[in-house]
């Protein structure tokens, strides 16, 4: 969709993007940008659909089966506190009768947990489906009781629906418009055969063919991906004309562009280039067939499989420990997705191109986008049986074929590709990569859009690139930030997730991380936990662990019954564990209880956890761990690697809040340092001073490159020509002080990037000078107002500063602006967005 949406707005068309947002209630739209593009996420509350799947019951014998157990967590926190109430229990010497008294109780606590499951079970039983989409499936209510109001505010020229989800909304969203005199066209675009898709549930197969036979007849146009779908979908719903196939495919255009050797699957995994690599990129489901993949590899020695996935999923999760089962796990590597533009480039370093489909009936009718991803990536194909896709990799014999669903048959299939690689590479000619490009699929798609809307753009935009990537609203032109200050979070309590952060919260960002996302969801609340020395500095948290008791039993017990049944999800701060040292210390001993506990987990990275001194020290000339204390670099070697292992193996959701660490954890999403922007800010003018006060700040000197410097900017300080302010060992509140009255903030010139001091500094209005990587120029786009500079060139920079004092003000407004964009922390909440679902 978001390559849609960049090929019309190129061609010309004002493109809005309509989404689902991951909150569940509330009427705020989440906004942002693609270029010239609006992004509107709509929150959608499940409210028709409950309704639908209530079922009456019993009072009174609820009154029984559910007495004191609300819901899910309360029977976790009940069976927790049963445990606790055991251990207690049993540590000591009772008497008989009192040992019965015991067993008594565990059998009642049994009983009751029996009667509430029982009772949950048959309260939510939907009925048999009825062949009505508004009975069977009401979730297609709720999406129209959501989008159809903001559809009809924009009063679109155009709605193109996506999937069988958005055909209510889109053809009564269309019919309201043309009553109110609005010319709007509609078209739908049916990604897949919706009467073969395996649906969960017979409800919701009854409801969306139900959906799709009321509709699909009132589109001024169906587009589909394959020839075959569009033959089914004219015959079945007798369709005057044939539907548009329009096959989704990468853009070619800077394929190959660039560096695959840091930002490529291949490296994500850490092989050698002769290590055969297979890879299966996009969703997984069952009709998937990867446990055949899986199940293969113990006959296929020395042969890895990359597995790119957009989240850990039950499925997933299954699969791996089908390939712990069979001793395959270190051949299994599971690596994120990346932006459409860059897969082709992403999957490159693999050696074969993995579609191991079970024999389904949507399987069976179209090439999947795979298909096309693997072919501008030079890859040869490894398939399934499935009817559309053999008949195409045996025609043009750029693939193998094996039998569906039988391990033997992939294993034998796969050694042939191997074997003959270069031959079946070979056949991915021209043609086949101009026919699979989006450039070819998407002229079909704009010269429809033409034909049912009767306009037309006045002009292409050159402007617009493949590449645009998704930004905060406010960088749009003509916007500017909101002012959103930061109010405590939320207690935890009852609200759909329940979020614990921590235990490191380093400077607070835990704590601020959570002020930020319950300010800007509702249904979420959260406990932010902190280890710490008694000694050491407090920043806001719930709770406060003594670091030096992490391995007391007391402290533990407590940890496990206050995260199980009470948290839905855990931010795991610097792969720090959450209960305590029970399972030794780092995050990874503690993820069985907590996947069997439910509970969704997701790693939070800050820096020396996971920067690898080695490759660091590789990729810049002035590292601070050339700069550490004897045996420093050393030990954070050790932990990164092994922090790393855990990233790559436990497959969970992973955040970094510096661009830097993408380095080192490619597979990682940014989300922004958060700081308190409002308590920052300042309306002291810089550069005004005859002699203007420059500001340095180490927390340690050998972290920011401190005694590289100090002789440049001392000298421009003896000459008069700046005030050199040199802080260190500071409070926070003294700091504050110091920077909203400086004129120049210098950072770190050490790591290649920018932590939060520097962006406390931004929000003061302070321009920052720091060294900045190449790549992190990259992440963070133009638009970041930090003024770059080595050790080396620091003197010129800060000359530059001083003799265009205007243009430096200017800095330090453009770095204000920036501060409430990004880091606000409302950048940061829709980052974590796809985990906190």
């Amino acid at each position: 969709m978001q390559k849609t949406a960049i090929a019309a707005a190129r061609d010309g068309w004002e493109v809005i993007l309509v989404g689902r947002s991951p909150r569940k209630s509330g009427k705020l739209l989440d906004r942002s940008s693609m270029g010239p593009i609006e992004v509107i996420r709509v929150p959608v509350v499940s409210q028709m659909d409950r309704l639908g799947s209530q079922r009456t019951t019993m009072r009174i014998r609820r009154t029984f089966t559910q007495f004191g157990i609300s819901d899910k967590a309360a029977l976790a926190r009940y069976k927790a506190s049963h445990q606790a109430w055991l251990r207690k229990q049993t540590a000591r010497h009772n008497p008989v009768p009192v040992r019965t008294w015991i067993r008594t109780r565990e059998a009642f606590h049994e009983l009751r947990v029996r009667a509430w499951g029982w009772e949950q079970y048959r309260q939510f039983r939907p009925g048999p489906p009825t062949g009505n989409w508004r009975v069977d499936w009401p979730t297609l209510m709720d999406i129209d009781l959501a989008f159809g109001p903001v559809l009809e505010e924009l009063e679109p020229d155009l709605i193109h629906a996506n999937d069988i989800n958005t055909i209510p909304t889109a053809a009564m969203s269309a019919a309201r418009l043309r009553g109110r005199g609005k010319q709007c066209a509609w078209l739908y675009d049916a990604h897949e055969y919706v009467n073969g898709v395996e649906w969960p549930k017979p409800q919701q197969a009854s409801g969306c063919r139900a959906a799709e036979r009321e509709f699909i007849g009132q589109a001024d146009a169906v587009v589909t991906v394959s020839p075959q779908i569009a033959e089914l979908l004219r015959q079945e719903h007798r369709l005057p004309k044939l539907p548009l196939v329009v096959g989704n495919a990468p853009v070619r255009e800077g394929i190959r562009s660039g560096d695959t050797k840091t930002s490529s699957i291949r490296a994500l995994a850490g092989l050698a280039e002769d290590v055969p690599l297979m890879v299966y990129s996009g969703w997984i489901g069952k009709e998937r067939g990867i446990d055949t993949v899986v199940a293969a590899l113990p006959n296929l020695p020395g042969f890895h499989l990359a597995l790119v996935a957009g989240r850990l999923t039950p499925l997933l999760e299954a699969l791996l420990a089908q390939a712990v089962s069979l001793g395959v796990r270190d051949r299994v590597h599971v690596l994120p997705y990346v932006p459409p533009y860059e897969v082709a480039d992403y999957l490159s370093t693999a050696d074969l191109g993995l579609i191991p489909f079970r024999r389904t009936p949507n399987c069976e009718l179209s090439l999947p986008t795979k298909v096309s991803e693997y072919l501008q990536a030079g890859l040869p194909l490894v398939t399934s049986d499935v009817k559309v896709v053999k008949g195409f990799v045996e025609e043009q014999r750029i693939g193998e074929v094996f039998v569906s669903e039988d391990p033997a048959s992939f294993a034998a299939a796969a050694r042939r590709a191997m074997e003959n690689r270069a031959e079946l590479a070979a056949g991915i000619t021209e043609q086949i990569l101009n026919e699979h490009s989006w450039e070819e699929q998407s002229r079909k798609l704009l010269r429809l859009y033409r034909e049912i809307s009767g306009l037309a753009p006045a002009a292409p935009r050159d402007d617009v690139p493949w590449t645009v990537t998704e930004r905060p609203v406010a960088l749009l032109p003509g916007r500017s930030a909101e002012r959103r200050p930061l109010d405590r979070w939320r207690p935890l309590g009852e609200t759909a997730i329940r979020l614990g952060l921590g235990p490191a919260n380093y400077a607070g960002q835990a704590a601020a991380f959570a002020q930020a996302i319950c300010r800007d969801r509702a249904d979420v609340s959260a406990e932010v936990v902190m280890s710490k020395l008694p000694a050491s500095f407090d920043y806001p948290a719930d709770v406060y662990l003594d670091a030096s008791k992490l391995k007391d039993l007391d402290l533990q017990m407590a940890r496990v019954q206050a995260v199980l049944g009470r948290y839905t999800h855990v931010l795991a701060d610097a792969f720090m564990p959450v209960f305590g040292h029970l399972n030794g210390d780092n995050i990874e001993g503690d993820l069985p209880a907590l996947r069997q506990a439910g509970i969704k987990v997701a790693l939070l990275g800050h820096g020396s956890e996971i920067r690898h001194p080695g490759q660091h020290m590789e990729r810049h000339e002035f590292s601070l761990f050339r700069d550490a204390p004897t045996g420093v670099a050393a030990k954070l070697q050790k932990k990164a690697e092994r922090n790393r292992r855990v990233a790559e193996e436990s497959g969970l959701p992973i955040f970094v809040t510096t661009p830097d660490l993408l380095d080192d954890l490619p597979q990682a999403t940014w989300a922004p340092l958060v700081v308190d922007v409002e308590a920052w800010a300042c309306d002291r003018p810089v550069m005004e001073r005859a002699r203007p006060i420059v500001l340095h700040a180490p927390s340690k000197r050998w972290t920011k490159g401190t005694d590289r410097i100090l002789p440049v900017v001392q000298e421009l300080h003896e000459r008069g020509v700046i005030e050199l302010v040199l802080a260190e060992g500071i409070p926070v509140q003294k700091m504050r002080a110091l920077v909203q009255d400086c004129d120049i903030v210098l950072d770190q010139f050490t790591t290649g990037s920018f932590g939060a001091f520097a962006v406390e500094a931004m929000a003061a209005g302070k321009p920052v000078v720091a060294y900045l990587s190449e790549s992190v120029s990259k992440t963070v786009g133009s638009d970041l107002p930090i003024v770059n500079a080595s050790p080396s060139s620091l003197k010129e920079t800060i000359e530059a500063l001083l003799d265009d004092r205007d243009g430096t003000a200017k800095t330090g407004l453009a770095s204000a602006e920036y501060a409430r964009i990004y880091h606000d922390g409302s950048w940061t909440a829709h980052a974590l967005s796809t985990f906190l679902v």
